[in-house]
């Protein structure tokens, strides 16, 4: 591995952690991109190299946030337990799908998470002078003592939801924090502090389950730049974890989402050309 390679894997990953640690996603959306276009890998690759980046990262900043008291570990365990069946899914069809229609749907996702992430920070300072009422987090969906009782129309959201979820990460090769921590507010009605540090378990859980069936499969990462990008990513995710109650989380957003625009539409225009 060259000395450029490594640079461009130190940075990237360190970027990717950051993301991840201060806003519990974002980040993991990166990898696949550099990966191919900056560390040289086919699609297959990189979506498997970018789960091992992916799970490892959100592990280590799961264990910082958790400290940091901003981690439910039950509900998290939970949501990421229903997604398996999803991300199982997902894998297994994206090892059926050539390089270019992976990579063409990747750059159509990250345009929608994009354009979605901006929507949301507009929305967030139009109504920044509202006050959502957040229910109790220590209220559950079903209960079975003293006597069975279901809040079924949240866990039908909490299926659904965790299902789509555990799709995308399969498929695509992603963390899904993008999606997980919009699921866990609306499914879970989570505060976003907490929604932030739970999706990093939730992460964890469908990374593994994904990467367990792709290790199936064949398809094997060029190691050597996938562990400098995961070494770099996971130690920026503990800083940025135990950052993330002190720094301006709206600047940082804001940021990345001209990033993943950007990307976005580079990937666009490297990868449709080629599927026409």
């Amino acid at each position: 591995m060259s000395l450029a390679v490594m640079i461009i894997a130190v940075a990237a990953g360190a970027l990717i952690g950051l993301s991840l640690g201060t806003l519990g996603g974002g980040g993991s959306i990166m990898a696949v991109p550099v990966l191919v276009y900056a560390l040289d890998q086919s699609a297959a690759q990189a979506t498997t190299g970018s789960l091992v980046v992916v799970g490892v990262t959100s592990l280590i900043a799961a264990i910082t946030a958790h400290q940091a008291g901003h981690v439910l570990l039950g509900r998290g365990v939970v949501f990421g337990v229903v997604a398996i069946g999803g991300a199982a899914a997902g894998a297994k069809a994206a090892a059926r799908v050539p390089d270019d229609v992976l990579l063409a749907a990747f750059a159509g996702l990250m345009l929608f998470v994009g354009v979605l992430m901006a929507w949301r920070q507009l929305g967030h300072r139009r109504g920044s002078g509202e006050h959502r009422p957040w229910p109790r987090l220590d209220d559950p969906i079903i209960t079975f003592s003293p006597k069975f009782a279901c809040q079924c129309p949240r866990a039908l959201k909490v299926l659904l939801t965790a299902t789509a979820v555990g799709l995308v990460t399969g498929f695509l090769g992603v963390g899904g924090g993008f999606l997980v921590v919009p699921a866990l507010l609306l499914a879970l009605a989570l505060p976003m502090k907490y929604a932030a540090g739970t999706s990093l378990v939730v992460i964890t859980i469908t990374s593994a389950s994904a990467l367990a069936v792709r290790a199936g499969t064949g398809t094997s990462p060029d190691w050597g730049p996938v562990l400098v990008l995961t070494a770099a990513s996971a130690l920026a995710a503990a800083a940025g974890a135990r950052l993330a109650a002190r720094v301006d989380t709206d600047r940082l957003q804001r940021a990345f989402t001209a990033l993943v625009l950007g990307v976005a539409v580079f990937t666009a225009t490297q990868a449709l050309p080629a599927l026409a």
